[in-house]
C-alpha cells in the first residue's frame, strides 16, 4: 500500500470513532487498539477462526472479487469480516456473531497489529467491504468442508 492509501485507510476507519482525532492519536501513540462502533459505516461478522480462514481462502479464489477488510483476533481465535451495515441482517450459524448498531469492535490501525488484533486484509480507504452474498456462500462452503474433515481428524 502507498502512503496515500494508508492515510485514506486511517481516515476511513477513524471516521467510525466518536472522536476521530483521539482515535488516530491512540493508534499512533498508545497500545494501538481502539473501540469503534459498528452499524454506521460497517458491520462485522465474527466467526470462529478456522471457518473464517477457510472462507477467506474460498473468497480469494474468485479473481473478479477482492475480499474486503478482514480482522483476526488471535487470542479469541475469531475472524471478523467487515460488511455493509444491515440492521435487518439475519446471520445464523454455530459461532457466528453479527455486530451491528450498538456493538463495539476493537480495531487496530490499518498499518500494524495491536496486541492480539491483526488485519489479514486491511481496509484500503475506499470504503470497500465484503459483499454479503459471496461471503455467505463462502462460509457455507467452508462449513461443509469442515464438517467433512471433522470426522477424519477424530480418527
Amino acid at each position: 500500500m502507498t502512503n496515500v492509501m494508508w492515510m485514506q485507510s486511517v481516515e476511513w476507519l477513524a471516521a467510525a470513532a466518536t472522536d476521530p482525532r483521539a482515535c488516530k492519536r491512540e493508534w499512533d501513540q498508545g497500545s494501538g487498539g481502539v473501540l469503534l462502533e459498528a452499524g454506521r459505516f460497517w458491520d462485522v461478522l465474527s466467526v470462529p477462526e478456522q471457518l473464517g480462514l477457510l472462507a477467506l481462502d474460498i473468497l480469494w479464489c474468485d479473481p473478479l472479487q477482492v475480499p474486503g477488510p478482514t480482522l483476526v483476533d488471535c487470542a479469541a481465535h475469531r475472524v471478523g469480516f467487515f460488511l455493509a451495515p444491515d440492521p435487518a441482517s439475519r446471520w445464523v450459524g454455530s459461532g457466528l456473531r453479527h455486530l451491528g448498531k450498538g456493538s463495539w469492535v476493537a480495531v487496530p490501525p490499518p498499518y500494524r497489529s495491536a496486541g492480539f488484533l491483526e488485519w489479514i486484509i486491511p481496509p484500503d480507504g475506499t470504503g470497500a467491504l465484503h459483499p454479503a452474498v459471496p461471503l455467505e456462500l463462502a462460509l457455507r462452503q467452508a462449513n461443509g468442508t469442515l464438517a467433512v474433515l471433522a470426522p477424519l481428524s477424530a480418527e
